[in-house]
């Protein structure tokens, strides 16, 4: 893969990857207002876009009956340079109506055990736990996924 980064004005920039879409980024560094996302926080989303799209790759394939996914995250970062990720908490949310919570949580942690290039690359720097949830789109009732085994640093839902 190749890319490349163009230099805007400030701290701004413009980069191009393989699939030819460009993409701003940009800092706050020195109070300055980011008018883009920071590299930093473009690796978070990268994390999670990584994972959502294994998540929902692999519930299509199970046929479950999902009509949304939604990942937050909450993440630490080292006090000192580099700040590295040091600590990432993912909570996924899954809607829809007669899902299966083996069937989520296997999605999920087939995502973070064996797929997700971002997690594994992570990893090196930063404790990644998670957490899933069903949530039913009509009644917005909530139902915490249970993790059966647990890998590496892998949280059950609390």
């Amino acid at each position: 893969m190749q890319a490349r980064l163009k230099y805007v004005e400030g701290l701004t920039f413009i980069g191009q990857a393989g699939s030819g879409h460009w993409t701003v980024l940009d800092s706050s560094h020195g109070g300055r207002t980011s008018g883009a996302t920071s590299p930093m926080e473009m690796v978070l989303l990268a994390l999670m876009g990584c994972s959502a799209m294994d998540v929902v790759s692999i519930l299509q394939k199970m046929r479950a009956p999902f009509v949304d996914l939604q990942v937050e995250a909450q993440a630490d970062r080292a006090e000192t340079h580099p700040r590295v990720y040091t600590r990432i908490h993912l909570t996924y949310r899954v809607f829809g109506r007669g899902l299966k919570p083996e069937q989520v949580a296997r999605a999920v942690q087939l995502s973070q055990e064996k797929y997700c290039s971002i997690t594994a690359m992570l990893r090196s720097t930063a404790s990644i736990t998670y957490e899933a949830w069903i949530e039913d789109p009509e009644t917005g009732q909530k139902q915490p996924v249970a993790f059966a085994q647990q890998s590496g640093n892998a949280l059950s839902s609390e």
